[in-house]
């Protein structure tokens, strides 16, 4: 993995005007919008076929728009290329990543060979994956955070819940279904591996959970290094669809 020091050394080398950096998916503009507002300049690294958004509708403009640069690529995870690592460095690029980031570039190569400094740290990241040890369920329960119930088999369910598994062509992303008893839990998972929207493994390896009844609530906050303080930025709505 890159060390602390070699990032440091990077920016060490960056001049005063920084440049806010990063992937064209569903949080660039909220990235943008809040570097512009704080006076910084900012470049999105785009996948050529998704680009539009960030070089012509929100490119700045006379005075309009948020997009200051942008970077078009093949795909996603030439990012890591040399030349493209090069570029952003003379930018003076600090990269603010997010789950779309960490999806579309391989982690490892991100770990490993993105040279170029990111908004907190990088193996934290990782516990988002849901095969991690000691991912973000470990960090929650050692946080003393009241979750959803869990349940390790089908089997034991007496409660509505949730289930999670990987879909079968996007692994990276989750087929949800609804399930009141171990019966009715059966039944739509077949129905789904029929259908082959999810696998067998991926539902050996899926999350039974509780499903919490209530207002769905998703509260974005955010830690400040500057003023070592949690902020509560806003809140948006979660739609979990079923299949």
């Amino acid at each position: 993995m890159i060390t602390q020091k070699e990032i440091a050394g990077i920016a060490a080398r960056y001049g005063k005007e920084i440049t806010i950096g990063t992937l064209g998916g569903h949080s660039a503009l909220d990235v943008c919008r809040g570097a512009k507002d704080e006076g910084l300049k900012t470049v999105v690294v785009c996948q050529k076929g998704r680009e539009k958004t960030y070089t012509e509708y929100y490119k700045s403009r006379e005075g309009k728009g948020i997009v200051d640069e942008t970077i078009v690529l093949e795909k996603f995870t030439d990012i890591t290329k040399p030349e493209i690592q090069e570029k952003l460095r003379r930018m003076n690029t600090v990269f603010v990543h997010s789950r779309y980031f960490w999806v579309y570039c391989d982690i490892a190569k991100i770990e490993n060979d993105f040279k170029v400094p990111i908004f907190g740290t990088r193996g934290l990241v990782r516990k988002e994956e849901r095969n991690e040890e000691r991912n973000q369920y470990f960090l929650l329960k050692e946080a003393g955070i009241k979750t959803p119930k869990r349940f390790s088999k089908p089997e034991e369910i007496n409660m509505p819940v949730i289930v999670k598994a990987a879909e079968a062509e996007r692994g990276y992303e989750r087929a949800f279904f609804f399930a009141q008893d171990s019966g009715d839990y059966n039944n739509k998972a077949h129905e789904l591996i029929k259908k082959k929207m999810i696998t067998e493994e991926a539902l050996k390896k899926a999350v039974i959970e509780e499903f919490v009844l209530g207002t769905q609530v998703n509260f974005n906050f955010f830690y400040s290094p500057l003023t070592k303080e949690v902020e509560l930025l806003g809140t948006d709505t979660r739609r979990q669809t079923e299949y």
